[in-house]
């Protein structure tokens, strides 16, 4: 089938939480408390197990007279951030139990009842978006409303964004919407986030226009797949047990009388 996705343009967002709202209430995640941890009204903080949709506070104040935007004032920046199924997801390597699956849409999903807890796909995410829930051990994360999306409807956070900053729909007209919209917005600083091809995980599923560098909103800049090197050092283990089973077969055929 079409591989589906999102499109979060930041320079609509307005910071509303509609989506964190809407994510929990479908999908039935635990609430994350009142708690502003210092950082404006963000009171999340991260992803993670409680917070699949995480809407972030920045405020840039002005460095110099001339300000951040150039106008001397306090630049706001806002984003919703949110797993991105990425074409290659290093998260799908290393479950040893088949709980995280490719589904026909290209999303990547948990599988709540297959999970172990290993926690194997923690690390091995480049983005730390994958969390295991406290009293539980289970890894938990977006799922891209997989069972709205069966039914042939957008994800719970893009129906509620009253702004359409987060778009759902067909990955490759998506792409094409974001690249008209950065050419229309003329922003020096603005940029498209994980919509090439060709980055270091293929591209992501969810893709951001961001108005400054990825690293102010807390995402890496270069982001590759952390199981890139796994076929070669399979090769090389293979190769050592080929080697070392190779010595014991000629020590025994050595000590034969």
């Amino acid at each position: 089938m079409t591989r589906v996705g999102f499109f979060t343009d930041t320079s609509v967002c307005i910071g509303c939480k509609a989506c964190e709202v809407a994510c929990k209430e479908w999908n039935a995640v635990p609430a994350d408390g009142f708690d502003l941890l210092g950082m404006s009204f963000d009171n999340t903080g991260q992803l993670d197990a409680n917070s699949w949709r995480h809407v972030a506070f920045i405020e840039q104040p002005p460095a110099s007279p001339g300000g951040s935007d150039g106008s001397g004032d306090l630049r706001w920046l806002m984003m919703s951030d949110v797993c991105k199924h990425c074409t290659h997801a290093a998260c799908l390597d290393v479950c040893p139990t088949g709980s995280l699956f490719r589904t026909e849409f290209g999303t990547v999903v948990v599988q709540a009842d297959i999970c172990n807890g290993c926690g194997y796909c923690i690390p091995a995410c480049p983005y730390g978006v994958i969390d295991q829930r406290k009293g539980d051990g289970r890894a938990w994360k977006c799922t891209m409303c997989y069972d709205r999306t069966r039914d042939g409807l957008a994800p719970a956070c893009a129906t509620a964004c009253p702004t359409e900053s987060i778009q759902f729909g067909p990955l490759d007209e998506l792409r094409e919407r974001a690249e008209a919209r950065l050419d229309a917005l003329n922003d020096p600083k603005a940029r498209l986030y994980g919509h090439d091809e060709s980055d270091g995980v293929g591209g992501q599923g969810a893709f951001f226009l961001l108005l400054d560098e990825p690293e102010v909103y807390g995402l890496p800049p270069d982001p590759v797949v952390t199981t890139r090197d796994l076929p070669a050092m399979w090769k090389h283990a293979g190769l050592a047990a080929l080697t070392m089973a190779a010595a014991v077969a000629v020590s025994f055929l050595g000590r034969r009388p």
